[in-house]
C-alpha cells in the first residue's frame, strides 16, 4: 500500500482563489481587505514569510501593508506600532511577524493586538474563545489542516485523532479544532509514556514537534491519514516530523514540502476576509 499523498499546493490555490472572489465582492461594496503586518528587525526567514504574504495579498485583490521596524527599536516603538493599527479603520488583520529580535517581549506584543484584528489567532481572547466554542480566529496552521481534511473527504466525526506537540500555534488549537469536529482527541507530548501505543490508535495522526523523521512506520495504524505539520532545514534539504516510509503505512500524507506549508497563508487570507466582513459591514 502506498499513501494517497495531500496535494497542500492544490487545495491552497483553491482556497486563495475563492478568498479572491469573496474580496471582489467586497470591494465591489467599498471595502478593500486590509492586512498589516509589522516586522522587526533582517531576520532572513521572516522577509521571506513577509513577502510571501504579501503577493498573496496582491494576488486575491486584498490590500498589504508591511510596517517595517529596525531591529534596534525599543519594546515602546513596537508596542506603538500595533496600536496605530489598532486605531486604523481601514486596517483589518493585523499580524506581527514572529520572531522577534532579542529582548522584545512578544507576549506583550501579541497581547496589545485588538482581538477582532487578530488574523493570526493568537491573542489569548480568540484561544479562549475557541476553547469554549465560540466565533473567533483559530491559527491558521490548524485550520489550514481541517481544510486539508475536508479537501480529501477524510472523516472526522468519530475518528480517533492524535496530535503530537502542545504549542498555543498548533498543539493546542488543532486538539481544539477536532474535538468540535466530534473526533476523540489524544495530545502527545514529550512526557507521553509509550507513545507508538497511542499514535498506532490514531485514524488522524498530526505530528508538530520540529524533529525531522520523528514518526516512523511503527507508530502509524495502517490506512491512518498522516499531517505532517513539522518543517526542518536538513543538511539534505527540507525535512518533516514524518519519516518518508510512512507512505508505505499510512492512506493519506501530507508532503514536505507542499502539504501543510500552503495552507497556512491560504487561512490567512481567509481569517483577513472573515475580519473585513465583520468590521467593516
Amino acid at each position: 500500500m502506498s499513501a494517497i499523498m495531500i496535494d497542500g499546493k492544490r487545495v491552497a490555490a483553491e482556497t486563495r482563489a475563492r478568498a479572491a472572489e469573496e474580496a471582489a465582492q467586497l470591494i465591489r461594496r467599498g471595502v478593500t481587505p486590509h492586512l498589516a503586518v509589522v516586522l522587526a528587525g533582517d531576520n532572513p526567514a521572516s522577509q521571506t514569510y513577509v513577502r510571501n504574504k504579501e503577493r498573496a495579498c496582491h494576488e486575491a485583490g486584498f490590500r498589504s501593508t508591511i510596517l517595517r521596524l529596525p531591529a534596534d527599536c525599543t519594546q515602546a516603538e513596537l508596542e506603538e506600532a500595533v496600536l496605530r493599527l489598532n486605531a486604523d479603520a481601514s486596517v483589518h488583520g493585523i499580524l506581527v511577524q514572529l520572531p522577534l529580535p532579542a529582548g522584545l517581549d512578544a507576549a506583550r506584543v501579541l497581547a496589545l493586538i485588538d482581538p477582532d484584528k487578530d488574523v493570526d489567532g493568537f491573542h489569548a481572547v480568540n484561544a479562549g474563545r475557541l476553547a469554549t466554542g465560540q466565533p473567533g480566529f483559530v491559527p491558521c496552521t490548524p485550520l489550514g489542516v481541517i481544510a486539508l481534511l475536508d479537501a480529501y473527504q477524510i472523516p472526522i466525526a468519530g475518528s480517533r485523532a492524535v496530535v503530537i506537540g502542545r504549542s498555543n500555534i498548533v498543539g493546542k488549537p488543532m486538539a481544539r479544532l477536532l474535538l468540535a469536529r466530534d473526533a476523540t482527541v489524544t495530545m502527545c507530548h514529550s512526557g507521553t509514556r509509550d507513545l507508538a501505543s497511542v499514535t498506532r490508535e490514531a485514524d488522524i495522526l498530526i505530528a508538530a514537534v520540529g524533529r525531522p523523521g520523528f514518526v516512523t512506520p511503527e507508530m502509524v495504524k495502517p490506512g491512518a491519514a498522516v499531517i505532517d505539520v513539522g518543517i526542518s532545514r536538513t543538511e539534505s534539504g527540507l525535512a518533516g516530523d514524518v519519516a518518508p516510509q510512512v507512505a508505505q503505512v499510512a492512506g493519506y500524507l501530507t508532503p514536505v514540502p507542499g502539504g501543510v506549508g500552503p495552507m497556512t497563508v491560504a487561512m490567512l487570507l481567509h481569517n483577513t476576509l472573515q475580519a473585513a466582513r465583520r468590521l467593516a459591514l
